[in-house]
């Protein structure tokens, strides 16, 4: 097993960054450079952005049936 991924430090060479790269790091950060927490964090916040979007759908879905989205409040 390889030792932990040093991060990537943009003062190296700012133009390279990418800002992927800089997402990964800031999590890696947010959990003290703890990789296991790091991805648990990342799917825990996937489950509850999937679990939103579900709602929102649901939510749009019954709207349509009903006719209200897109109409403006007072037409017929």
């Amino acid at each position: 097993m390889r030792g932990p991924v040093p991060p990537i430090d943009p003062a190296d060479n700012p133009e390279s960054v990418d800002p992927l790269d800089a997402s990964v790091n800031a999590a890696i950060e947010a959990c003290d450079g703890d990789m296991r927490a790091t991805v648990r964090a990342l799917i825990l916040a996937t489950d509850f952005l999937e679990e939103e979007l579900e709602r929102t759908r649901a939510m749009l879905s019954r709207g349509y049936v009903r006719g209200s989205v897109g109409r403006s409040r007072g037409a017929p």
